[in-house]
């Protein structure tokens, strides 16, 4: 892979540099034309204004030279065949003159001055209506100014003719007495145009040079946060995911990711520390049954046996397997659930229905203690879920229930249907949680009283279990409980 395919400075000079190019390229094409047209327009602009002041300036006193054609083909002569410093005196060796003659060759005078102080190349040429030249510019020498005959001269015309091979652009006027034309060479503006251009010629590939090296120490003074902060996040390891690297400008952009970074190792370091103690759990939980079935094996096999006394140990050591299976089963129960790859069976489940049964099941749990076990039911309710699952989640916490009240106690089990949802109690008058503890009772292995649930026969899971169900549901458990007095755990199901 290309180097400014694998380096971000690299792409950021290089798409940087693209979009300076295009935009002067750009500006510089658009500046072009602009210029070009706005030059053009002026051009025309003051070409139909200066043809307009020769004929407002002619005009009054076209009688006069009408009246004077030789003293007019006399002074056209010298204006085009002498320089205006040897004008002043070839018009003093004149000796004949008459008055008209003498008006009309101030008139022209005034024209040429005129000339001289607008364009420098400005060219002005008179005819009369037969197509005679009475005047024409000292500049155009013996050439003359030639336009269509097809052109409507009634208003002012503007065209473009060519003069000594040279393209010109002319303004025509026709009035009843004279035709005036004034022009103007077009290759000044292209001198302009051409001037333009290698000006953006010279200073486009100049600031591509500069954005290069630019823009490549921009990106490098603007990425150099990034690299520090890859070398921080190269130091992190398993073993200090708990030390947060620094945000010097928490509100920019990398301090808004090194934040980000900070989030997601602490989260890292609390998965892999729930991970590291529900390994410790787990080993813990299947190590205490593993270690009762060896020592009722080893004692068994030590000397020899009745048959009642070996079917005790075989007793025992099921007893000790059907725990381990069942929180084997728990453990990957939950895993599924962590990795959501369980397949729910959605049915129409009627709660009223299953807490019958239930309540069956309860009455049978409950009987060793001498707990009463209470139903109370409001009506029918009836709620989209998975029968099996819904079973366990009311189940365990049932089961918990009676586990946690002590003999002659009661439990209370009600289901009831409120603002559309479904809602299933299980109240207990047992030992209660302290208020500390209840944040905590659904993580997985968490015993509030550890001994006292070992020799109950708990695992730590039920919970758990039971609230990725309700979960799985789209439902919530909460929990109301005070010590020594009892708990109320309630789930709220969604009944849609």
């Amino acid at each position: 892979m290309p180097f400014w395919g694998q380096s971000i400075r690299a792409r950021l000079t290089f798409w940087y540099t693209l979009l300076l190019l295009s935009s002067l390229v750009l500006f510089g094409g658009v500046s072009y034309f602009v210029t070009g047209r706005t030059l053009s327009e002026n051009l025309d602009i003051s070409l139909r204004s200066e043809v307009r002041w020769v004929r407002n300036f002619i005009e009054p006193q076209a009688r006069k030279i009408k009246k004077s054609s030789r003293a007019l083909e006399a002074v056209l002569q010298r204006r085009t065949s002498r320089p205006p410093s040897a004008l002043a005196a070839a018009e003093r060796d004149t000796t004949v003159r008459d008055s008209t003659a003498d008006e009309t060759d101030e008139l022209w005078n005034s024209i040429f001055r005129h000339s001289l102080q607008s364009r420098k190349k400005t060219y002005i040429q008179i005819a009369d209506l037969r197509g005679a030249i009475i005047y024409r510019s000292f500049n155009l020498g013996a050439d003359s100014l030639v336009i269509a005959d097809s052109l409507d001269l009634s208003s002012t015309q503007l065209t473009t003719g060519i003069l000594s091979s040279e393209p010109i652009r002319i303004a025509a006027l026709r009035t009843g007495n004279f035709t005036y034309l004034v022009g103007y060479p077009l290759g000044e503006v292209r001198d302009l145009l051409d001037s333009l251009y290698v000006i953006f010629l010279i200073l486009i590939p100049i600031a591509a040079l500069i954005s290069v090296v630019g823009g490549f120490a921009l990106a490098r003074k603007s990425l150099q946060p990034v690299d520090e902060l890859a070398r921080a996040a190269e130091r992190i390891t398993a073993q200090n995911l708990d030390q947060p690297l620094p945000v010097p400008h928490p509100d920019e952009e990398i301090g808004r990711l090194t934040t980000t970074i900070n989030d997601m190792t602490r989260r890292l370091h609390d998965s892999f520390a729930r991970v590291s103690e529900f390994s410790a759990d787990a080993s813990h939980e299947l190590r205490t049954p593993l270690t009762v079935v060896r020592g009722e094996i080893e004692l068994a096999l030590r000397s020899s046996r009745n048959p009642a006394e070996y079917r005790r140990v075989l007793e025992t050591t099921l007893e000790e397997v059907l725990r381990m299976s069942t929180i084997v089963e728990n453990l990957l129960l939950l895993a599924k659930a962590d990795q959501r790859s369980y397949q729910a069976h959605f049915t129409e489940v009627s709660l009223h229905e299953l807490l019958d049964e239930l309540a069956e099941d309860g009455e049978v749990l409950a009987e060793h203690k001498k707990i009463r076990l209470q139903v109370a039911s409001t009506g029918p309710v009836t709620i989209v879920g998975d029968r099996v699952r819904l079973r366990q989640l009311f189940l365990n916490l049932i089961d918990n229930a009676i586990k946690y009240t002590p003999e002659g106690g009661r439990v209370t089990l009600a289901v009831q249907q409120r603002n559309g949802e479904a809602l299933f109690r299980v109240e207990d008058t047992g030992i209660g949680i302290p208020e500390e503890e209840i944040g905590k009772i659904f993580e997985r292995f968490y015993r509030v009283d550890k001994a006292r649930s070992r020799e109950l026969g708990g695992s730590g899971l039920g919970l758990s279990i039971a609230r990725w169900i309700a979960e799985l549901h789209r439902g919530t458990i909460t929990v109301v409980s005070r010590p020594n007095e009892g708990s109320i755990f309630t789930v709220m199901l969604p009944l849609s």
